[in-house]
């Protein structure tokens, strides 16, 4: 009974410890430079740094894991109430035009080149998704449907969380070149940076008519997360399926469906209903990224730095030429369908 009630008091420490990081990345993430990072960034961050300085217990591990993991669905299925599915419907077919195009494009270039890098499968898909649709959280949504492990799920968030802190600070310094309306700026900013809190950043020092619409486009981005998540499950479980058509049974009913991004998309439908008070909604909201946050922090606490410096510098290089890819094509599309 000691002995189990010896596990119960470290399994809570490694919780704990993921809680009190997500806390301190709240907290630095409201500093001036460190709020283009955002909370999940940092949190990630510093369970690596962590780990690195300090060492994590066997023990405490599991705790860990269990934010990494469980906490991390839940984080996931609250992050819905930050979307209302009425305003991606009043934004527009070239708004929705917009994204799939960016997202579809910028998926298959960071893939592909991945792939020519000799990238792992689960890292190259996962490096792809954060790059196309919504950074860390993407990452983290993506990984059960690929199987990815601890390791490249935190090198996927951070490559991305990176790439998006860079390409933030530049759109600061390209505004005044772009030839773009202050809607037309918050238009290619929700459509082509990475995080939700990559784009407030670099929107935000124009003022409120860029805010707005570049948070529109960047959920409409977002909502795009659960056909994304149920097709790259049926591709990556594809042969599975086929085998099932061939005798054995199960077959495509074995393609798993993530059942936490179908939560957050029901959650979306609560938020767009008005079901709950904005006072509420936003509690949930702070919740939801606290939960991912501590989730971000485990998964840094398991992070080897000598396995991300080995295994992370391709990603990043096909992060990279995705990143471009998207700015660029954003940045047309942009134009050519009159949204400057």
């Amino acid at each position: 009974m000691s002995g189990r009630t010896g596990q119960g008091v470290k399994f809570a420490l490694g919780v704990g410890l993921t809680l009190l990081l997500a806390a301190a990345a709240k907290q630095l993430a409201d500093l001036p430079f460190l709020r283009i990072m955002g909370q999940l960034v940092i949190a990630i961050l510093l369970g690596m740094i962590w780990r690195a300085s300090l060492g994590v217990p066997t023990q405490v591990m599991s705790g860990a894991s269990f934010s990494s993991k469980r906490l991390l669905r839940y984080g996931i299925i609250l992050l819905g109430m930050r979307l209302n599915l009425q305003d991606i419907v009043q934004a527009g077919p070239k708004i929705l035009l917009l994204a799939v195009v960016n997202v579809g494009v910028t998926i298959t270039v960071v893939y592909g080149t991945a792939r020519l890098l000799k990238v792992r499968k689960p890292l190259g898909i996962l490096t792809a998704c954060g790059t196309a649709i919504c950074g860390a959280a993407a990452v983290v949504a993506i990984s059960p449907q690929v199987k990815a492990d601890d390791d490249e799920i935190a090198i996927g968030a951070a490559t991305v969380a990176i790439l998006g802190t860079l390409f933030t600070l530049l759109y600061t310094f390209l505004y005044p070149v772009l030839g773009l309306t202050p809607h037309g700026y918050g238009v290619f900013s929700g459509a082509t940076l990475h995080e939700v809190a990559h784009v407030v950043a670099a929107a935000d020092p124009v003022g409120k008519a860029a805010v707005d619409p570049a948070v529109v486009v960047k959920l409409t981005r977002v909502a795009l997360l659960v056909p994304v998540a149920i097709v790259i499950g049926a591709w990556t479980h594809r042969g599975e399926a086929l085998e099932g058509e061939k005798g054995s049974e199960g077959g495509w009913k074995r393609i798993p469906i993530p059942w936490f991004v179908v939560g957050f998309l029901l959650m979306s439908g609560v938020n767009t209903a008005r079901i709950l008070p904005e006072g509420a909604t936003a509690g949930l909201i702070t919740a939801a990224y606290m939960l991912i946050a501590m989730a971000m922090a485990g998964l840094g606490l398991n992070v080897d730095l000598v396995t991300f410096r080995r295994l992370g510098m391709k990603p990043f290089a096909a992060g990279l030429l995705g990143s471009v890819v998207l700015s660029v094509m954003g940045y047309i599309l942009v134009l050519a369908l009159g949204l400057n």
